[in-house]
């Protein structure tokens, strides 16, 4: 489905991005805030390996695309709807991104480990999958991991303490998004 969502800055800025349907996409305001806060907390260094872990549309890991061309982006999602957008959204761009049709949680013990910055953007009907997936990702990734985990508003969870240090938690419209660094 076409929209009105665009990449925001980089290479690529101003490309449209295609939607997968039931898609809730990141508004335009607060990806440009998400970005300027991780621009102040992430070292985007080349090779760099970026997990859109949730991808839906893909637009958090192509705008890193859009940003830094020499970071190494993967995308997973479930849906073959998704999969299918996220590989539409990427036709086109100069990059060597990877795109996987599978459940984020079956891959956190391949991807997260060597992961630098990894967006969780679970769906948000079922809150505590996130939950148990940042539990998980709490055992596998390194110290100075940043990980951007995206909630409905409404939902409370925090990760555990003694493994997450919360850099940031901001809310924009229905979201809330928490930055976390892996102690």
């Amino acid at each position: 489905m076409n929209s009105k969502m665009q990449i925001i800055s980089g290479r690529y800025k101003g490309r449209r991005l295609n939607l997968p349907p039931d898609a809730r996409p990141t508004q335009a305001k607060a990806r440009i805030a998400l970005f300027n806060m991780l621009d102040s907390i992430v070292d985007w260094r080349e090779g760099m390996c970026v997990w859109d872990a949730f991808a839906g549309s893909g637009e958090f890991g192509i705008e890193v695309v859009s940003r830094f061309p020499t970071a190494k982006v993967l995308f997973s999602d479930i849906a073959d709807t998704s999969v299918a957008t996220i590989k539409k959204n990427l036709m086109g761009l100069d990059t060597d991104a990877v795109v996987k049709k599978a459940d984020a949680m079956s891959l956190i013990s391949q991807i997260a480990p060597n992961a630098d910055v990894i967006f969780v953007d679970p769906p948000y009907a079922d809150a505590e999958y996130g939950n148990k997936f940042i539990e998980k990702l709490s055992h596998v990734v390194r110290p100075g991991t940043v990980v951007l985990w995206e909630q409905d508003n409404d939902v409370s969870m925090l990760p555990g303490a003694e493994n997450w240090g919360i850099l940031r938690d901001k809310r924009y419209g229905r979201a809330r998004f928490l930055i976390l660094l892996k102690k």
